[in-house]
């Protein structure tokens, strides 16, 4: 069996790949357990190699690299460019950090020593998505590793280039990828000790379901449907250019994008003017393009998906399409919908709606089964009286919602389980591990 690549521009074949069958797969594994047995034992030269072996590789491919990103998954190639960078920065806040991270924890007990020291789990699953190919590897990678774990990746099948390229970078018998279908994916849990996902709701639910069936410890980055707040007292201006970037970047193919956008109703006419203004001014096109900032989304069975729930957005109210759909290229669109819209729309159209006070925003936000993320726009301490009801496990004020790696990254209800980034995210895949002396 093979799968295959396509240019979601262009359409055209980009690669074929052989699938990998049973046996590979458990060769791949038993070379990882071997590996990782050394691994695990030495944290000076793990941090080593993440220095001075894998960001210099990275930083080496990092053309090459953002354009076969770009290439295989639509991505405009300056925010390609950008991805690979922040990688390099994940890098040296690991190299910065995560040696501190991992040193023995003294408390003070009845023991004569008593202290908790975080050990490897052994190999971790990534199962990993298509619309940031680089950064979610490697926000899942680099502190497995570096915690002295062992790597497994499972891309998304349509950048399977991307995830060979990350071998090829990592150079390491402590990672490997795997090209398998999603179907086959979930029977790689069984083989690891745990399990990073970053993906949709219904898939991570499965994941969660067969990762306990194995008693697996599970990451789980979901779905999102964040809410973009703008309170009567917001730089409108400002607000207008952030909900261009936070929709529109990666054609608004983002679990942490602004999707839903909440305003005043003393200031909405003025923000959907404008923002309708800005949508209109975007380049779009060729993701190649320097000039380019919305390109095609990542396949044209997303594209069709996008397209339908458009359609079902002019039967619930106001819909401005600005301009029309080509190929894989989905225009910037704004519905103001009557009632109730849940779904997550992974594609560059945002929904607009009204709100009287404060209490309606907070209570607008969390109307939702997701909590990823939430952006409140407007003067910095009513914000943050707002912050502890709202319903997400990151709220940014007067910021788009970002990833950082000195920040905790995750959310409540149906948007996941666990942590990325930070001493958080880096001891999700440590044993955490009790030690009493007498």
């Amino acid at each position: 069996m093979s799968t295959r690549t396509v240019n979601p521009y262009s359409g055209e074949t980009l690669e074929e790949y052989e699938e990998d069958n049973d046996s590979e797969i458990r060769r791949k594994i038993s070379g990882l357990r071997k590996s990782q047995a050394e691994w695990g034992r030495d944290v000076d030269e793990r941090i080593r190699y993440l220095e001075k072996e894998l960001r210099p590789r990275l930083q080496n491919s990092r053309m090459k690299l953002a354009k076969l990103v770009s290439t295989e998954m639509g991505k405009p190639i300056q925010q390609s460019i950008s991805e690979v960078d922040k990688c390099i920065s994940l890098i040296d806040y690991g190299v910065s950090n995560y040696r501190k991270f991992l040193e023995n924890e003294e408390v003070e007990t009845e023991a004569e020593k008593s202290y908790i020291r975080f050990d490897p789990l052994g190999i971790v699953l990534l199962i990993m998505p298509w619309n940031f190919p680089l950064w979610q590897v490697m926000t899942a990678a680099v502190p497995a590793m570096a915690a002295g774990n062992a790597v497994i990746l499972k891309h998304a099948s349509i950048v399977s280039g991307t995830s060979l390229k990350l071998e090829e970078i990592f150079s390491s018998d402590l990672f490997k990828s795997s090209i398998v279908p999603g179907s086959r994916a979930i029977k790689l849990i069984r083989h690891a000790d745990a399990v990073s996902f970053t993906g949709s709701t219904g898939v991570g639910a499965a994941i969660a379901e067969e990762a306990g069936r194995h008693i697996r410890k599970v990451v789980l980055e979901l779905g999102g449907s964040d809410p973009f707040i703008v309170l009567k007292s917001a730089d409108i201006d400002q607000a207008v250019e952030e909900a261009t970037l936070g929709r529109l970047k990666n054609s608004g193919q983002s679990c942490t994008a602004s999707k839903r956008f909440l305003v005043h109703e003393d200031v909405f006419e003025e923000f959907r003017r404008k923002v309708m203004e800005r949508f209109a001014s975007v380049e779009i096109g060729d993701p190649l393009k320097d000039r380019t900032f919305l390109g095609p989304l990542s396949s044209m069975q997303q594209t069709r998906l996008v397209l339908t729930q458009i359609e079902h957005l002019k039967s619930l109210g106001r819909v401005d399409m600005l301009g029309k759909p080509r190929g894989g290229i989905v225009p910037p669109t704004i519905a103001v919908p009557r009632r109730r819209f849940d779904e997550e729309i992974f594609g560059p159209v945002a929904i607009m709606k009204k709100f009287r006070d404060n209490d309606e925003a907070v209570r607008l936000a969390n109307e939702t089964d997701y909590g990823l993320g939430a952006s409140i726009w407007g003067d910095p301490l009513e914000a943050e009286m707002m912050v502890p009801r709202i319903e997400a496990g990151m709220v940014f004020i007067n910021r788009l919602v970002t990833s950082d790696p000195g920040l905790p990254f995750g959310g409540v209800k149906k948007s996941g389980i666990g942590r990325e980034h930070s001493r958080y995210g880096l001891i999700e895949f440590a044993n955490i591990k009790t030690v009493w002396v007498q």
